[in-house]
């Protein structure tokens, strides 16, 4: 199977240069994680019925990772702020009009915020679901195996992509451990009730029911 014709990746001069700039600017690991990101989103999309921008949701999927790069990485904002900032900087350069690039910088900024994006306009709603898809798995039984399939194979994971995933988030934030601050909830339960064990977000890409070699292709590092 490939991939719908209406989730594809759009073939226009703003999602070539998003291309070119943000395979210019990631690892390859973030660059094949960033496009599956996209593609499921997209397939939600369809899915959900839902209408969509294809070339925003391109540029919020391709951008949101972009703030774990050090060239693009802020020394006190959130990586995600840091990312929205890039493709907000890049869209303007490219003549898009204030309300799109609002809506992007919004899928972007908002695409580690649980709870919020699905409300939203469909591009942020749309990045943060391809998210959830590929690195925590919370909606891999909306997709069929043939969709994931023509997905990684397209991209791949590599072959510990969890464990490789969690490390490039480490990476890109470690020098500002102040801007993970977030969900203060859990810290009141937790302060307020005797063995609560708050989520982590690293346990849940572990289970997640993505398997390294299941259902993918992967890339193998030198």
């Amino acid at each position: 199977m490939s991939i719908p014709a209406e989730a594809a990746v759009p073939d226009s001069k703003l999602a070539r240069a998003v291309t070119e700039f943000v395979r210019d600017n990631e690892t390859e690991l973030l660059f094949n994680h960033s496009s599956r990101v996209y593609l499921f989103g997209a397939l939600a999309g369809l899915h959900r019925g839902l209408r969509f921008d294809r070339e925003l949701l391109y540029t919020g999927a391709m951008f949101h990772d972009l703030g774990l790069m050090p060239d693009h990485s802020s020394a006190a904002e959130r990586f995600e702020v840091d990312g929205a900032n890039a493709a907000r900087d890049f869209l303007r350069s490219h003549g898009i009009s204030e309300a799109d690039i609002y809506t992007v910088w919004t899928a972007i900024a908002l695409h580690t915020t649980p709870g919020i994006p699905a409300h939203m306009h469909p591009v942020v709603a749309l990045v943060t679901a391809g998210v959830e898809m590929d690195v925590l798995g919370l909606t891999y039984g909306e997709y069929t195996d043939v969709e994931r399939e023509a997905v990684v194979s397209a991209y791949p994971r590599t072959e510990n992509f969890k464990e490789d995933i969690i490390q490039a988030f480490f990476d890109g934030i470690q020098h500002k451990p102040d801007t993970t601050f977030g969900n203060v909830k859990a810290d009141v339960i937790a302060d307020k009730t005797s063995g609560f064990v708050k989520g982590n977000f690293c346990s849940v890409i572990r289970s997640s029911p993505w398997a390294n070699r299941k259902s993918c292709a992967c890339m193998h590092h030198d």
